[in-house]
């Protein structure tokens, strides 16, 4: 089920009206059947795949924490063979057995190893993850092996964040499923105004920019330069509006019935380096990698190049967990070699910085590093969005071919319609153009604070103008058109 369909504007008032209504004792159980439907509003089948990870681990759980010696770490490693093996099948198998018949293909031979004919399933890279995080946990004795089937089964199935995260910990989550949360205005509102704000960002922004980045994406060959620079620009934007979009609408959702989900999302493009947007991005998969892969590396605990080897493993997973395709692979050692790069030149930089001077002028410095950084990550985001690496490969070679010829020709009305408005017109660029204004804005105020605190401080009129103002945007501007899905379903 998409957040932003009419569907879930019935499911999300009846299921939380019912979660105050019924006696706490059964408020897991109506979760649990919630979250199961929403869920299979998508593929009902795929509801087996869950269910047998979900018994798995719920009894390693309980096995590794009764078990002493070599039996825990037995009773894990079952566990994380049971989870990695599905999302391998699922996702991996076919790409591994495109990747052998290239390589037999070299030696004229035929791989004998059947394709499958499978979809994969919503989300399951993020609901996989969150469940390995629970047997990790329990086996470091962190967390305590829940005994509740119920509850745990609600742990990885809580319908806010079952298919997009963000990926919880146990210590986080398990808690609260077990406590009682009364109505509270004052934590319903404010999650119900984090929900339109997430909506905002997705129907509003996101669905709009997506329509002119596909108009080059989905033809690369057909551009080169402005309409290829314009459009990488705006799906760093989309992706972001996309993503922390549904982000928000989880966490929303979560606040009104009580729940406390982990922020994903910081202002990532207020970023001034790498490691900070890493930071500031996807912060509940970034700290997984950190927590469960960097660390058992050795960390920051070793030497120098073996830390930059540890940085560039992770980030090379990283990629590897967004998709089945060597786009993504390069995707993950792009910002794997930014990290490197930036660690190794830190020294060089900080004294060409020095004999420049720049730091005299900090507001100049800090928009050239923010620019430097969304820069960076737009070329790297070519590699994410692009269908194929040969797609990927052109856009990334012709982003300044003839852009001389066609700055001459800027002042031409059709020449911006179509390279810059990509096609859809001024009316259309202009409320985008607004509607990211608008998010800039209370990006801005927001340095660190909630959106609840930006609002508090602002005036009563403007409040509720602007309150307003996103829910007829939201209902006028795509609410009511095909929903779309949210670009992190995928994973």
């Amino acid at each position: 089920m998409l957040f932003n369909s009419l569907e879930f504007l019935i499911f999300f008032p009846v299921v939380t009206i019912l979660y105050f209504l019924i006696p706490y004792r059964f408020r897991w159980l109506l979760l649990l059947v919630a979250s199961c439907y929403f869920y299979m509003a998508f593929v009902p089948i795929y509801m087996l795949i869950l269910g047998f990870t979900i018994v798995i681990d719920y009894y390693a759980g309980i096995y590794i924490e009764q078990s002493e010696g070599s039996k825990r770490k037995m009773f894990l490693t079952m566990s994380l063979i049971a989870n990695i093996g599905v999302l391998a099948v699922f996702k991996y198998y076919n790409f591994l057995n495109e990747n052998i018949s290239f390589l037999l293909k070299g030696f004229a031979l035929e791989n004998p190893i059947p394709y499958l004919k499978i979809l994969l399933p919503i989300g399951l890279s993020f609901h996989t993850f969150q469940a390995m995080s629970y047997t990790i946990e329990v086996y470091r004795g962190k967390q305590k092996a829940e005994r509740h089937f119920g509850i745990y089964s609600l742990y990885v199935m809580f319908y806010p964040q079952l298919v997009a995260g963000p990926i919880e910990r146990p210590q986080n989550v398990l808690h609260q499923f077990h406590e009682k949360y009364d109505f509270d205005y004052q934590r319903v509102t404010d999650g119900l105004k984090l929900m339109a704000w997430g909506m905002f960002k997705k129907v509003v922004i996101a669905d709009r920019l997506a329509v002119m980045v596909n108009q080059v994406y989905d033809h690369p060959f057909e551009q080169k330069g402005i309409p290829l620079l314009v459009a990488t620009s705006l799906f760093s934007i989309q992706i972001f509006c996309d993503f922390s979009g549904y982000s928000d609408i989880a966490l929303g959702s979560a606040q009104v019935m009580g729940f406390d989900l982990m922020k994903n999302f910081d202002r990532p493009y207020f970023s001034k380096t790498i490691s900070e947007f890493w930071r500031r991005w996807h912060i509940s998969l970034s700290t997984w990698f950190r927590d469960y892969l960097y660390i058992s590396m050795g960390g920051n605990r070793v030497s120098k190049w073996r830390r930059e080897y540890n940085v560039f493993i992770v980030f090379l997973m990283s990629g590897i967990w967004h998709g089945s395709s060597w786009n993504f692979v390069i995707w993950g050692a792009m910002h794997g070699f930014y990290l490197i790069f930036a660690n190794l030149t830190v020294d060089y930089r900080n004294k060409i910085v020095a004999i420049i001077g720049i730091k005299k002028l900090p507001f100049f410095y800090k928009i050239i590093q923010i620019s430097t950084v969304f820069c960076l990550t737009s070329f790297a985001w070519i590699f994410f969005r692009a269908v194929d690496f040969k797609s990927a490969s052109y856009i990334a070679t012709h982003l300044f071919t003839g852009i001389g010829e066609q700055l001459s020709q800027i002042s031409n009305r059709s020449f911006i319609e179509k390279n810059i408005f990509l096609g859809q017109g001024i009316t259309n660029f202009v409320m985008v153009v607004f509607a990211l204004l608008v998010m800039e804005t209370v990006h801005y105020f927001q340095r660190g604070q909630s959106l609840r605190t930006v609002l508090n401080q602002q005036p009563v009129l403007f409040r509720w103008i602007l309150y307003y103002g996103i829910v007829l945007a939201i209902l006028f501007l795509g609410m009511f058109d095909a929903p779309s899905q949210f670009i992190y379903f995928q994973f």
